[in-house]
């Protein structure tokens, strides 16, 4: 027999992965906190300025491999909270929450196919799921688009938390190869931004396999 919602939540009740009140996996409170990046944004990597900018002081100056990069929400502490209890503490069903957000806040982009940033074999192993997939299949429900598997990733590379920026773009360069020649315009997800370095050495490997334009989709993106 299959267990019904209503007795799914009795055996096994749902907390906020915010705050921790029972109920669902995000409380109205919790998701009110969520800070949006609506306003004024680079309109390059799409960080929140002042006012709208093609490259802000964060890109400038730098070789980026893709067109544009959108994010819902700012990667604040309770988009960490969320984020870790997606990735961390196997709360799958937040991939359809960040999808939500995603598309309230981000324009669909202008290409047809979803490829999505491999996570590391032995990290998926651990976790059972890859959250940027996951991610990459709602968004594909909710905009009807193909996802579609482009990118493989090199094993053993250290993990970019913790790491300095500088380190983070040196530990990422080469680690993503294409498994086949690429559409003209992808349309890249990940599950966070933090210093764009992951996004753009994935965006990298898709331009050599033949991508004219990648442009990035992720729920949250960190903000300096």
């Amino acid at each position: 027999m299959r267990a019904g919602p209503a007795l799914l939540d009795l055996i096994l009740p749902r907390f906020c992965a915010v705050c921790g009140v029972p109920g669902d996996t995000l409380c109205e409170t919790c998701r009110g906190r969520l800070v949006r990046i609506e306003g004024p944004r680079c309109d390059r990597c799409g960080a929140p300025t002042a006012w709208p900018v093609e490259r802000c002081r964060e890109c400038a100056g730098r070789r980026i491999a893709f067109a544009t990069a959108r994010a819902a929400v700012v990667y604040d502490d309770a988009a960490r909270s969320l984020v870790a209890a997606w990735k961390d503490r196997g709360l799958r069903n937040v991939a359809s929450l960040a999808a939500e957000l995603v598309s309230e806040v981000v324009a669909r982009p202008s290409a047809y196919t979803i490829a999505f940033v491999p996570s590391d074999a032995d990290r998926r192993l651990t976790r059972g799921h890859n959250p940027a997939e996951r991610l990459a299949a709602a968004l594909g429900e909710r905009w009807e688009l193909p996802i579609v598997l482009l990118l493989a990733r090199a094993p053993g590379v250290r993990p970019q938390r913790g790491l300095p920026l500088a380190d983070r773009r040196r530990n990422v360069r080469g680690v993503f190869q294409a498994t086949r020649a690429a559409p003209r315009e992808v349309i890249l997800v990940d599950d966070v931004y933090t210093s764009g370095a992951t996004v753009s050495a994935a965006a990298s490997a898709l331009r050599k396999a033949g991508a004219r334009r990648v442009e990035v989709v992720t729920f949250a993106r960190a903000v300096r």
